[in-house]
C-alpha cells in the first residue's frame, strides 16, 4: 500500500490551526507535489505564526532582522521540474518510509495583510504562499528576474489554477 504525504500543522498563534486552515494548507502542499509529479511519500512541516515569530525565526536561521510572509527551509538540493525519486533523495528513514522535504513557517498577520492589499481571501492568500513554500522545498528559486522566477510562476499559477483560486 502505498504511503501518503504527512504534513503535520502546528501554530503558536491562537486559532490558527483550525480545521479549516489545516485542510487547505494540507491540500495545497498535496495538489502541488502531485502537479510536481512527486510519487515518493512526503513529510513537510508547517508552523503557522505571527509577525514577531516569523522575524524572530527570519532572524535566527537567515540572520535577516524583519518580518515577511513565508519562510522555506528545505532538508535537499533539488533542481526544479526534477521530482524527487529513491535515487536523487537518498534512503528514506527506516521508522517513517516519509521523505522530510523540509520546514514551511507563514506568518498568519502576514497573510491577512497581503489578502487585503491584493484584493482577494485569506483563503487563497494562505494556499498561495504554501505553494510557494513547497515549490521552494523542490527546487524552485525567484531570487533574479530571469527565467527561473518565470518558470517557479507559472508552476504557482499552474497550481492554484488547479485549486481553484486563480486570480
Amino acid at each position: 500500500m502505498r504511503k501518503r504525504h504527512y504534513i503535520p500543522v502546528t501554530a503558536d498563534v491562537p486559532g490558527a490551526s483550525n480545521q479549516r486552515t489545516c485542510a487547505l494548507l494540507r491540500k495545497a502542499i498535496k495538489t502541488a507535489l502531485r502537479l510536481e509529479g512527486v510519487t515518493l511519500p512526503c513529510e513537510v512541516d508547517v508552523l503557522l505564526t505571527g509577525d514577531e515569530g516569523i522575524r524572530k525565526i527570519n532572524r535566527e536561521q537567515r540572520d535577516v532582522d524583519r518580518a515577511t510572509d513565508v519562510l522555506s527551509f528545505p532538508e535537499f538540493d533539488f533542481r526544479p521540474g526534477q521530482p524527487p525519486t529513491p535515487e536523487t533523495a537518498g534512503d528514506l528513514p527506516d521508522f517513517t518510509g516519509l521523505l522530510p522535504l523540509g520546514d514551511m513557517v507563514i506568518s498568519m498577520e502576514r497573510t491577512a495583510a497581503q489578502a487585503k492589499e491584493y484584493g482577494h481571501s485569506g483563503r487563497r492568500e494562505l494556499a498561495y504562499l504554501a505553494v510557494h513554500s513547497t515549490l521552494h522545498l523542490l527546487g524552485y528559486d525567484h531570487l533574479d528576474e530571469g527565467p527561473m522566477k518565470s518558470q517557479m510562476r507559472a508552476r504557482e499559477e499552474a497550481v492554484m489554477k488547479e485549486l481553484g483560486l486563480e486570480r
